[in-house]
C-alpha cells in the first residue's frame, strides 16, 4: 500500500465530521415505531407512567443523534426533538389509515397485526411517513438514511421528499420507485414495478418538479412507469400493467396496453 493512498485517506478520516452511524439512525426510527406499533418490541408499556417515561427516553435519543450532525442548527435541537414528539399522534392516525388501506385493498390480509407484522408496503410506507417529518424540520440526510433502510429491507424506494395522502396502499411492492417531488393524492394504490420517476436525470433540474402528480383514487397496476413533473394522472383513473406514460390523464380514465399490438388505450 503506497504513502499517498494512506496519506488520502488519513486526511479523508480527519475531515470527515463525527455522525451518527447508519444503524444508530435507523435504530431511532425503529424505537419510534416501536413505540405506536407494540408488535416490534419485546417489552411492553404497562402504564402511562411507562410511556411518558419511553417517550421521554426517545427525545433524548433523538436530540443526541441530532447534536452529532453539524449541518443542525443546534438552537432548534430542542425545538425540533420536541416537535418530534407531538408529531407522534398524528403519525399514529396516518398510519393506521394506511393500515386499514391495505387490509381493505388485500384480500389475502386477514388480520390489521397481518399487515403491521408482514407487509413490506406498511413498513416501507412508515419509514416514509417519519422521514418526510423530519425533512419538513430541516433535518437533512437522516431522512435518506432511514427511506433507504426501508429501501433495501422491503425492495420498495420511497424518496422521503415526496408528497403522499391519507388511506396509501402498497400491494406486494416489489421494486416501487416513488421519486423526491412526486405527489400522490388519497386512496392512491399501487402494485409491485410501479415507477413514479422522472424524464431528466439533469443535475440542472434538482430543484424542479420532476415526477409526476398522482391524485385521489387512483389505481395503478403492476410495471407501470409514469414519468415527468408535468404529467398528472386524474382522479379516480386506472392505469394498467407494464403502460408507459409520459403526458396527463384525464380523471375517470382507463390506460392500458394490449399485447401484441404495441400500443396503449385510453378510455
Amino acid at each position: 500500500m503506497n504513502d499517498m493512498f494512506k496519506k488520502q485517506l488519513v486526511n479523508d478520516h480527519k475531515n470527515c465530521t463525527e455522525c451518527p452511524t447508519n444503524e444508530e439512525v435507523i435504530s431511532l426510527f425503529k424505537s419510534y415505531i416501536s413505540l405506536l406499533y407494540p408488535h416490534f418490541q419485546g417489552t411492553r408499556i404497562q402504564s402511562e407512567r411507562d410511556f411518558d417515561r419511553y417517550s421521554e427516553e426517545l427525545g433524548n435519543e433523538a436530540k443526541s443523534l441530532f447534536l452529532r450532525y453539524p449541518s443542525l442548527c443546534v438552537d432548534k435541537i430542542d425545538q425540533n426533538t420536541n416537535e418530534l414528539i407531538q408529531f407522534l399522534p398524528q403519525l399514529h392516525s396516518m398510519l393506521n389509515k394506511d393500515i386499514q388501506a391495505i387490509f381493505e385493498e388485500d384480500p389475502a390480509a386477514k388480520s390489521k397485526e397481518e399487515v403491521i407484522r408482514c407487509y413490506p408496503g406498511f413498513y416501507a410506507i412508515a419509514a416514509y411517513r417519519f422521514a418526510h417529518k423530519l425533512l419538513e424540520l430541516g433535518i437533512k440526510l437522516i431522512p435518506r438514511i432511514i427511506t433507504e433502510h426501508a429501501h433495501s429491507h422491503t425492495s420498495i424506494d420511497i424518496h422521503p421528499g415526496a408528497e403522499i395522502g391519507e388511506h396509501f396502499c402498497i400491494d406486494h411492492g416489489t421494486g416501487v420507485v416513488i421519486g423526491e417531488s412526486t405527489i400522490i393524492g388519497n386512496h392512491v394504490k399501487l402494485y409491485q414495478g410501479v415507477t413514479l420517476g422522472a424524464l431528466s436525470v439533469d443535475k440542472d433540474d434538482a430543484d424542479k418538479k420532476r415526477h409526476p402528480t398522482i391524485e385521489d383514487n387512483v389505481l395503478i397496476y403492476s410495471n407501470a412507469t409514469i414519468l415527468g413533473g408535468n404529467t398528472i394522472i386524474g382522479a379516480n383513473s386506472k392505469i394498467g400493467g407494464n403502460v408507459w406514460i409520459t403526458e396527463s390523464v384525464p380523471p375517470n380514465s382507463k390506460v392500458y396496453y394490449v399485447t401484441g399490438e404495441n400500443q396503449v388505450y385510453k378510455m
